[in-house]
């Protein structure tokens, strides 16, 4: 098999793809033949050390995947050789071949390639976890969602949209903006030609309910100004590399509420509550209540140049790796 290997903490460019044995399947255990591996701007920070987890060396970044089982391991029963399947596992994607463990693999539905698919978990699991779990969004609010071209955003556009809400789409692009459009967003602020807390309250009527943040930096305080009574500021992320001070007399006033959203943490806390999540989500996309938009695709051997596009923000939409 092959396999994106990081082998010290250190620049995207030191990543090397590496022939390595053929993997088996454990009892309990399933070989995945991997189609489309979903990349995210947490694995950018992982293989060079910045993120708050620093796993041991050398290793594999990837946290979901899509493929076709190619072993079951003893004692699996419900998953074939020949199933389409896809998964969350912290490390290991990147690569041709992954072991998981069965019970952590779901079919995946009819109406999706693998490339939608590997792109569902992370950011849709994160986002429904968010928006359901974390907060409660009701039909008829108002979702403001900055980073809106990129793999977050878009999914909180399809989310929100099935839910009933509607969707103030925030970007720094024209391109990402027609991308946020072209998933359902009903108003467009380009952050960097208006005054974000103005145009947001302008375009919903005098404030948001929900603010989706997963960029921080210095949008951060105008996103939450932009909030109406009551609303929820939902901290997604830092893909701006700067984390925000936040004035919290702003939280005070019209009783607004700050919300942490770690959706990998809570999967390993809630194992049980991540699988009834997901299973909701799954039902979802097979009855087309949300349709994940077909993503850019990066061959194995430019994996490094994927996660440099995601890190300085250049990659519109979701990014996979296809070995």
């Amino acid at each position: 098999m092959r396999a994106l290997i990081c082998r010290a903490f250190a620049p995207l460019d030191q990543l090397t793809v590496e022939e390595l044995p053929e993997p088996e399947a454990g009892p309990g255990q399933v070989v995945i033949e991997v189609e489309a591996a979903g990349a995210n701007f947490v694995d950018a920070l992982l293989v060079q050390g910045l993120y708050q987890i620093k796993p041991p060396l050398p290793f594999t970044p990837g946290m979901e995947v899509a493929g076709v089982v190619s072993a079951v391991g003893d004692g699996v029963h419900s998953v074939d050789v020949g199933d389409r399947v896809l998964g969350a596992s912290f490390f290991g994607g990147y690569a041709t071949h992954i072991v998981m463990a069965a019970d952590s693999v779901a079919p995946i539905p009819s109406a999706l390639t693998a490339g939608q698919a590997a792109g569902l978990v992370q950011s849709y699991a994160t986002m429904l976890f968010a928006l359901t779990r974390r907060s409660f969004l009701e039909a008829g609010e108002w979702v403001a969602v900055l980073g809106a071209g990129g793999g977050i955003g878009l999914a909180t556009i399809d989310l929100a949209k099935a839910m009933g809400a509607k969707v103030v789409a925030c970007a720094s692009t024209s391109e990402k903006l027609a991308a946020a459009e072209a998933a359902g967003a009903d108003a467009l602020v380009a952050y960097d030609e208006v005054d974000l807390k103005t145009a947001i309250r302008e375009a919903t009527g005098g404030g948001a309910d929900v603010l989706v943040d997963p960029v921080g930096g210095d949008k951060a305080e105008a996103a939450l100004r932009a909030l109406g009574w009551m609303g929820r500021y939902l901290v997604i992320g830092f893909a701006s590399g700067d984390i925000p001070r936040l004035p919290v007399n702003q939280v005070l006033l019209n009783n607004r509420t700050v919300v942490g959203v770690d959706w990998g943490a809570w999967t390993m806390r809630d194992p049980e509550g991540h699988r009834a999540l997901l299973s909701e989500l799954l039902a979802m996309a097979s009855d087309g209540r949300v349709t994940p938009v077909e993503p850019t695709t990066y061959p194995l051997d430019q994996a490094a140049q994927a996660l440099h596009d995601l890190q300085s923000r250049q990659a519109t939409g979701k990014v996979v790796v296809v070995p």
